[in-house]
């Protein structure tokens, strides 16, 4: 053994050298600053060992390396430009150091190889992956870019379109695409990656592959003239600033940088990654969106937590087979978890198994699933007009009518139905888990599970806890969740629970903003320009008026000081004229499909006069008005929540926005927002709004903490201009 860190080891059999990554402090191996100081030490030893035969790098892991301790490296995203700068510095060139060996260098790659864990991947003359292996170069979703070589390296290895394609999108390969586009040179299985090290350690001994050609076609300029260079650039950047947007600088940041040093050799071209890493990492969208990641890792802690107590269920049901219970059914089944679907007509039951092969063929024809993976999920969902088929099962959702005695008496049947220990649960977006609870006999093992709409795309699950629910209820439940790729947050019972809640305050915002004169499609254009992915009035004719008009008199009654509409709302307004939105065609806007089916969202003079029904005058307000008045009551009713505990961290909150309703992550969550922006300076922009109610007032926990200088998250805030 030449060397044995916490990290990696290095060995010599027969000419061979073998670095291995095995972390002995974690279940997966990342490049944290541990990994790269021993690093250091092997690269030295590396280069005193001229006459190897060859470098193969490995992993004791299930996979890679799957890239940099994000947590440790936030420090430097705070430090000096110098600082953060000397360290790409340090690790370009131990990755250089690597490349420029005298003999062929090969890396094995199992599972993942992500970020740092490809790069170092990109700096060695081959790279072998296993049927399972997947790689990809994903910072762009941290609000960053590669900065250890992937720009450089990537494009000269596989094209500029298809490198902009990995990085601007962060999308991780799996090894036969990866194969096909050039980024590794061979796909194997698991158990024969070293014979595969070893075939082309045989064929550079014979003179069959040329390590110098390799090595140029990576360190050399891109081979391209400059008017092909020109269009390649003009191309990716149309393409990828319309779907990037202005609010996320690092696609457009890795296009501007692969332009810069594409005519340039390694060394020379390594430092313009660098300034553009830095620049990006000095972001405050980079700020958010590590925030973001951090969060979700802590929401997968919290629910390992949760699951503790859970049983395994290998058998579900879902009761109801409309649009969402055909949505929970593919879910289910497409996870590997079998599910009854269940309704009192066969005409619902069609309808449900149209729905789950509607998302089928979607994604047969992306190439996301083979037919006989389709033909799985569909014998894995079993439509029952009876109870017949319900004696295995181990978790139910019911997802019938939003109506309280309605679901209470179905609860109430299926109890009857199924055995002692299964877990019950209800998908309400409104009615109190505590009400429905009072129909069963076993409440302890009844807890809410809502889903948000629609179920394949949205990944959030609120897991509700009713004041009756064990915590064997709320474990399983949650399990289930994470089975099905959700993302469950656990809160506790209130009107609208956590989203709806703090939805609807933004609602209350909006009806107010109309009542003063406010146009609906100035607002909506206002807040997607903020980066909502969509207006509040769009967001309320896909909802549905008549959703929209049972949970805001849901909300009314259970907070009735801020939330309620008094003389009516122009959401009521809406309904009455029988206008539903999508759902009839009809709302704020019309809607007409387009050639490929989909609705599309045009104006319309008669949902424009209802509007005007509910005003005594119209009103263009400034865009940062529209914002204030909207956002304010948004971060105070989130505030609120935590307040309540109705969730347990400022985190669970932020997430639940982001994963529930697309609040703009490049913004962090709100009360991440609320920091950013300081509680003295949030509360003063309130104080504007006072005559407005009690929808304006900042609580007495946010004043205060105005007063001491502190935030949700933070000891200190940082002023923002909001």
């Amino acid at each position: 053994m030449l060397f044995s860190g916490s990290t990696q080891s290095l060995s010599l059999s027969e000419n061979v050298l073998e670095l291995v990554f095995d972390s002995q402090q974690a279940k997966v191996n990342v490049l944290n600053k541990e990994a790269l100081a021993e690093l250091g030490d092997v690269v030295a030893l590396l280069e005193q060992h001229k006459d190897a035969n060859a470098l193969v790098i490995s992993s004791a892991k299930s996979s890679f390396i799957v890239g940099a301790d994000i947590t440790e490296f936030l420090d430097y995203f705070s430090a000096p430009d110098k600082e953060l700068g000397d360290m790409l510095n340090q690790v370009n060139d131990l990755f250089n150091r690597i490349e420029d060996l005298p003999y062929p260098t090969i890396t094995l790659i199992n599972g993942d190889a992500q970020g740092g864990g490809f790069e170092i991947c990109l700096a060695t003359d081959f790279r072998i992956a296993s049927n399972d292996a997947r790689v990809g170069l994903p910072e762009v979703k941290l609000g960053i870019m590669p900065g250890w070589g992937g720009s450089v390296r990537l494009p000269r290895l596989i094209g500029i379109d298809n490198a902009v394609e990995w990085m601007c999108t962060g999308a991780t390969k799996r090894a036969a695409p990866a194969l096909k586009e050039g980024a590794v040179d061979a796909v194997v299985n698991a158990d024969q990656l070293k014979a595969g090290a070893q075939s082309i350690i045989e064929q550079c001994a014979a003179g069959k592959l040329d390590i110098v050609k390799r090595r140029e076609l990576k360190k050399n300029p891109l081979m391209l003239t400059p008017l092909e260079l020109a269009m390649a650039y003009e191309s990716a950047k149309g393409v990828v600033g319309a779907k990037a947007g202005p609010h996320y600088p690092a696609p457009l940041t890795i296009i501007e940088t692969i332009k810069s040093h594409a005519d340039k050799a390694r060394d020379t071209a390594l430092p313009f990654e660098s300034e553009s890493f830095v620049k990006l990492a000095k972001t405050d969208v980079a700020e958010s969106l590590v925030g973001i990641f951090l969060k979700d890792q802590q929401l997968n802690r919290a629910a390992k937590k949760a699951m503790a107590a859970a049983a395994k269920v290998e058998q579900a049901a879902v009761l109801g087979a409309g649009i969402m219970g055909g949505g929970v059914a593919y879910q289910s089944a497409s996870n590997g978890v079998p599910i009854v679907m269940k309704d009192i007509r066969q005409e619902a039951l069609d309808d449900g198994l149209e729905e789950v092969g509607k998302l089928l063929n979607k994604q047969l024809q992306r190439g996301k699933l083979k037919p006989e993976g389709m033909a799985n999920v569909l014998n894995a969902i079993q439509p029952a007009l009876s109870y017949g088929e319900f004696n295995d099962v181990n978790l139910v959702v019911e997802a019938v009518v939003e109506n309280p005695k309605i679901k209470q008496s179905v609860l109430a049947e299926v109890e009857q139905q199924v055995s002692d220990d299964t877990i019950i649960t209800t998908n309400t977006s409104t009615i109190s888990v505590n009400l429905l609870a009072t129909a069963l006999k076993r409440p302890e093992n009844f807890c809410g599970m809502h889903f948000f709409n629609p179920v394949h795309r949205m990944p959030l699950v609120e897991v509700i806890r009713a004041d009756t629910s064990s915590e064997k209820a709320i474990a399983t439940t949650v399990a289930y969740a994470k089975a099905m790729r959700k993302t469950p947050i656990v809160v506790n019972d209130c009107p609208g629970f956590l989203v709806n809640r703090i939805l609807f305050a933004y609602f209350s915002g909006f009806n107010k903003l109309i009542a003063d004169g406010g146009n609906p499609h100035q607002i909506d254009k206002v807040m997607e320009k903020y980066g909502w992915p969509m207006g509040p009035a769009y967001l309320l004719d896909v909802v549905g008026l008549d959703t929209g008009k049972h949970a805001a008199a849901v909300m009314a009654e259970g907070f009735p000081d801020r939330m309620s509409s008094g003389d009516g709302s122009v959401i009521d307004a809406m309904y009455h004229a029988e206008r539903l939105g999508q759902k009839n065609g009809i709302g704020f806007y019309k809607y007409e499909p387009d050639r490929k089916g989909k609705l599309k969202k045009l104006p319309d003079p008669d949902g424009d006069a209802v509007v005007k029904t509910v005003q005594s005058t119209q009103k263009e307000f400034e865009a940062s008005e529209i914002i204030e008045r909207l956002m304010i009551p948004l971060c105070i009713e989130t505030a609120r929540c935590v307040e309540d505990n109705i969730v347990s961290s400022p985190a669970e909150a932020d997430m639940g926005l982001v994963y529930g309703v697309g609040f703009p992550p490049f913004r962090g969550g709100a009360l991440h927002h609320v920091d950013k922006i300081g509680l003295e300076k949030f509360c003063s922009s309130a104080d504007k709004y006072e005559a407005l109610g009690p929808l304006y007032h900042p609580t007495n926990n946010m004043r205060e903490m105005a007063k001491s200088n502190t935030g949700f998250y933070t000891a200190a805030t940082k002023g923002e201009k909001s």
